[in-house]
């Protein structure tokens, strides 16, 4: 298993691309002391670090950051901005969880609605819903399963036949879909760059400064960076998968390398046809396709997965284009624009890893791909829990992450069961 303590990816992040250069902050250098030091500069680390300084606004809260602020994960995610709960984090039968579940969800949307148009952040920021479509038997089965549960939960949802599909996305590839309104797209990189940029002026973001090591020292933590120390009597570990490295429980936590291409800008003509408006598409099975439009008029493929380690980029981009081409086949598109990879911190059952590990140390660890709503919500709740203010019951909402079989039996029933599912649902791949 890797003991790294932050990825490191083959090409530059696609969506940050698209933005004007930013001068990043300086990397923490020589000795320093805080009050607080949360490793990680995402959706978590960055809601955590605002909710200290709501409760502690004279306290020395430093952020730290392994890479600039946009062109590590948070900023390669999909941009999707789930508000109700992903459809496999529980079962219709689940309902009165389910709803606390969608009522924080709908409650952190807001709160970034608010900060993003109260900092004027420019992140193409849509409330354009979402799609769910499949085009076999067993994503029909799982649509149905979803559909069971937005009904029973009295939310608003509306299915579509194949005819509706292309008229709404373009293709005519899926035969079965479900429309959502409760999602909004984002530029993720630009979101989480304007976050970053809206923190208030006494906290510090370090980038370029990847903490090494986290040691105990009397009731002092000492966190070390390539260049620095800082010691202070409280950590928080917001770094996902990576958080392993540095003290998070390695036996409930895998890192996940996933896949994301787009397009050059398509034609007018073309525009007209496949994005009528944005609109965005997640598939009916977890190893299917995610598919989006962007606001200056491309198309966004994400699929693959590996393990622990990041494919070659090269073998992975045919890949996509093949997937892409499948669905839009009248579609000249021979290349990409932008490919690249971005990790997720994975669970065996999708609850994430949560709490205090050891006094003054604490982790928000394993999205499972549900980042930006998710994580933001995740990460205020562990400034409240390591402040010791009120804090929901995080177990019986999102569950306890469960133990993993060590290596090499963990990578091999990974693969096991990857190959298995790629073979029952080839024609959502």
């Amino acid at each position: 298993m890797t003991s790294a303590t932050h990825p490191q990816h083959q090409r530059p992040c696609g969506w940050n691309a698209q933005l004007p250069p930013r001068p990043a902050l300086p990397a923490v250098t020589g000795c320093e002391q805080a009050d607080v030091v949360i490793i990680g500069a995402g959706f978590t680390g960055l809601s955590a670090a605002r909710r200290w300084h709501s409760a502690r606004p004279e306290d020395r809260i430093l952020v730290l950051d392994a890479d600039t602020v946009g062109e590590g994960s948070p900023g390669r995610n999909s941009g999707f901005m789930l508000e109700i709960a992903l459809a496999n984090d529980a079962s219709p039968s689940q309902l009165e969880r389910m709803s606390q579940l969608n009522a924080l969800s709908r409650g952190t949307m807001a709160h970034l609605r608010q900060l993003v148009d109260e900092h004027g952040i420019d992140c193409q920021l849509v409330r354009a819903g979402t799609y769910r479509a499949a085009r076999s038997s067993q994503g029909r089965n799982a649509l149905d399963s979803y559909a069971s549960f937005l009904r029973r939960s009295f939310l608003t949802h509306q299915w579509l036949n194949e005819e509706q599909l292309q008229e709404c996305i373009g293709t005519r590839y899926y035969q079965h879909g479900i429309y959502s309104p409760d999602c909004s797209l984002v530029q993720p990189a630009a979101l989480i760059r304007g976050l970053a940029d809206a923190l208030p002026p006494s906290i510090r973001l370090h980038e370029n400064s990847p903490a090494t090591s986290v040691i105990a020292d009397g009731a002092q933590w000492v966190v070390t960076t390539p260049a620095g120390e800082i010691r202070s009597p409280r950590v928080m570990l917001a770094n996902n998968a990576f958080s392993r490295a540095l003290g998070a429980d390695r036996s409930r936590l895998t890192a996940i390398y996933t896949y994301a291409a787009v397009t050059n800008i398509l034609e007018d003509t073309t525009r007209q046809r496949v994005i009528p408006q944005q609109w965005g598409l997640l598939p009916a099975h977890r190893l299917g396709c995610t598919l989006r439009t962007t606001a200056d008029g491309r198309l966004m493929i994400r699929s693959r997965y590996s393990y622990e380690r990041e494919e070659d980029n090269t073998r992975v981009e045919q890949s996509l284009l093949t997937s892409l081409q499948r669905r839009y086949p009248e579609l000249d598109i021979s290349r990409f624009d932008a490919i690249w990879g971005g990790t997720t911190g994975l669970t065996h059952n999708g609850a994430p890893l949560w709490g205090q590990i050891q006094p003054g140390l604490f982790v928000s660890a394993g999205c499972n791909g549900g980042g930006i709503v998710k994580g933001t919500f995740l990460g205020d709740a562990l400034a409240r829990l390591a402040l010791g203010q009120e804090v929901e019951d995080i177990d019986s909402l999102f569950g306890r992450a469960d133990w993993m079989p060590p290596e090499p039996l963990r990578r091999g029933a990974f693969h096991l069961i990857a190959s298995w599912e790629r073979q029952r649902a080839s024609a959502e791949i």
